[in-house]
């Protein structure tokens, strides 16, 4: 006979969730379509300075995503430093020219022409903000394992770029490739990698976009 004690249940709380009625969920759904369909991609942003709090609510929007195990695998580093944001820019362009000098295949520089992106990065030092997104492969304990690592930061990730839109801030997702340098100038720990580097702030008062469109709904949903 087992002498092991019995497994205590999870502590649980009542669900904190507001029904709504039918119009007002449609008229809701339609209202966040409007506003996220003017989402864009900002590379030439306002040196103007963020309003205070707003980045540390938009942070608590990331942080209060589903993950895997409920382990929330990820940690974010706010750089407001225009030293430490030089240098971010320096690693970064060098990584930059090396991908468009010959690292990147020529289909991929094709698919890339139509944004007007090079290897140069001036909004990482224009940009206000500079929200540095990192993933952790392992928790703090030596034998804690995270879970669906890349898929908690992706949906964390999806949050935060909604809810810094939704205040009024623009922001871009860059991705220099290998990002081993953020970690080492953010002197973050080896069970960390970063996984995006965000430029957040207004977009400058001449700021353009690429003219591009969005695949229509019944290329990509099947209803069954």
């Amino acid at each position: 006979m087992s002498t092991e004690p019995p497994e205590r249940p999870p502590e649980t709380h009542p669900l904190d969730f507001a029904r709504r009625h039918p119009a007002e969920m449609r008229a809701r759904a339609e209202a966040f379509l409007e506003l996220m369909a003017t989402r864009r991609s900002v590379r030439h942003f306002s040196s103007e300075p963020l309003p205070e709090g707003v980045l540390e609510a938009c942070l608590r929007v990331a942080v209060s995503a589903p993950s895997g195990a409920n382990k929330q695998p990820w940690s974010f580093v706010v750089v407001h430093d225009p030293e430490l944001k030089r240098r971010i820019r320096e690693a970064a362009e060098a990584e930059e020219r090396a991908f468009y000098g010959g690292r990147a295949p020529e289909r991929w520089l094709r698919d890339l022409a139509s944004l007007g992106t090079d290897a140069d990065k001036p909004f990482l030092e224009e940009a206000p903000a500079l929200i540095v997104m990192f993933a952790q492969r392992s928790g703090a304990a030596p034998d804690e394992r995270h879970y669906y690592v890349s898929e908690s930061c992706g949906i964390a990730a999806g949050f935060l770029l909604a809810a810094l839109h939704d205040a009024g801030l623009a922001s871009l997702t860059h991705t220099p490739s290998p990002m081993g340098f953020l970690g080492e100038l953010l002197q973050r720990p080896s069970s960390e990698q970063a996984y995006l580097l965000i430029p957040v702030g207004l977009p400058a008062p001449d700021c353009r976009v690429p003219s591009i469109a969005r695949k229509p709904l019944d290329e990509v949903v099947t209803w069954l």
